[in-house]
């Protein structure tokens, strides 16, 4: 934090049982700065060398879907030098600046594996037996915590290379191979255009259910800000006035294997299916660049056959299925999670039987998902000081 001078300030951080933040990725880092701020004590547990790992792990092309100026954490804005679509690479530096701007504590090489209540107090068991007290625990392990990958009958006996989207980098050992990417959310789609610009004979995207597809910005006005206004906004209204936009934005891609999809935009985001912005997926299908295929039903030696029957025989299938959030483990002991694993509150909020225990990151919202994060900071922070 600065003076109006530009200078640090310095926090007297007194409480001697800190607040303890599993996670240091930006909904961690952002937890621990905006706590920082308010003389709280905040240690930040990463399980990997560095913070940001989950970020340092993404593919290469990868570049923000929400714009600089909505995804900066609390206290301190993205450089204009990033552009307005900032990329992996500069994300990561953007996080490392962060943490050491704000004076973060950071502990590196700590996985923490469960957490229990102790009283008033909370305890977390870590590696090396560690065995740690604080006054609160947030949280913040990430939305793409553990690699989703279905178990399609015979997928042992597939004779191609088959990996997680999480393990694709870029598209180099791919180039003259005919590859079949599974799922067509962004991480699929994205994934799927970056093959074809680099040199894959052919590309297929088995589609299970229809996207919702949506241009990142028109006439420069970024579809983010779209998401912030109305994503409070019943669905009955918003859907109707989306399909609209749809038709006059997005050409019908019906002849080439991709309707336009029947539920409504803002009711499928808020059942987790976030619409899919093209970043050249319209024009690669148009073009026949990219075939859409029917879902993945099963392998079958170097075959893998589809749900409407039909069989294809690629070099490689890349699964973009998704990840879990992987918090059984930690917290499901706790009775804090839904159905589906995930957390029952977020951001300032925290279980009535479990006070002191908070949650971020765990939504992937159509507002955007750092903007949330540094919302829900802010929260936590107030509700801790």
């Amino acid at each position: 934090m600065a003076d109006e001078k530009g200078k640090r300030k310095v926090i007297d951080l007194t409480d001697e049982r800190p607040v303890y933040i599993v996670g240091g990725g930006p909904g961690g880092l952002a937890v621990a700065a905006s706590l920082r701020e308010r003389g709280v004590r905040a240690v930040v547990l990463e399980k990997s060398d560095a913070v940001g790992a989950s970020w340092r792990r993404h593919y290469d092309r990868l570049h923000l879907h929400t714009t600089r100026r909505l995804s900066g954490l609390p206290g301190l804005a993205m450089p204009r030098s990033f552009g307005r679509w900032v990329s992996r690479d500069d994300m990561v530096r953007y996080l490392e600046k962060y943490a050491e701007f704000h004076e973060l504590e950071i502990v590196t090489g700590v996985e923490v594996s469960h957490i229990e209540p102790a009283g008033s107090d909370w305890l977390l068991h870590a590696t090396g037996g560690r065995r740690l007290t604080g006054r609160a625990v947030v949280i913040a392990t990430g939305y793409n915590h553990t690699q989703a990958l279905p178990e399609w009958e015979g997928q042992e006996t597939y004779t191609g290379e088959l990996l997680h989207a999480g393990d694709y980098r870029a598209p180099g050992p791919f180039e003259g191979k005919d590859v079949l990417v599974v799922g067509v959310g962004n991480t699929g789609a994205e994934i799927a255009v970056d093959l074809v610009a680099g040199g894959a004979t052919r590309v297929r995207l088995a589609v299970r259910t229809p996207p919702h597809i949506v241009r990142r910005s028109t006439l420069g006005w970024p579809t983010q800000r779209t998401g912030v206004l109305v994503r409070r906004l019943p669905a009955f209204l918003v859907d109707p006035a989306a399909r609209v936009l749809s038709r006059l934005s997005v050409p019908d891609l019906s002849a080439h294997g991709l309707p336009r999809p029947g539920k409504g935009l803002l009711k499928r985001a808020r059942e987790g299916a976030i619409p899919v912005q093209d970043m050249g997926l319209i024009q690669a299908v148009r073009k026949g660049s990219i075939e859409p295929v029917a879902a993945v039903d099963s392998f079958e030696g170097d075959k893998v056959l589809l749900a409407d029957g039909s069989t294809i025989s690629p070099d490689a299938v890349i699964a973009a299925t998704g990840y879990r959030r992987s918090l059984e483990g930690l917290v499901g002991h706790l009775k804090v999670l839904d159905s589906r694993g995930r957390p029952l509150t977020r951001g300032g909020r925290t279980p009535k039987h479990a006070p002191g225990l908070y949650f971020t990151g765990f939504t992937n919202p159509i507002s955007g998902m750092l903007r949330e994060m540094a919302i829900d900071a802010r929260k936590i922070a107030k509700s801790l000081s």
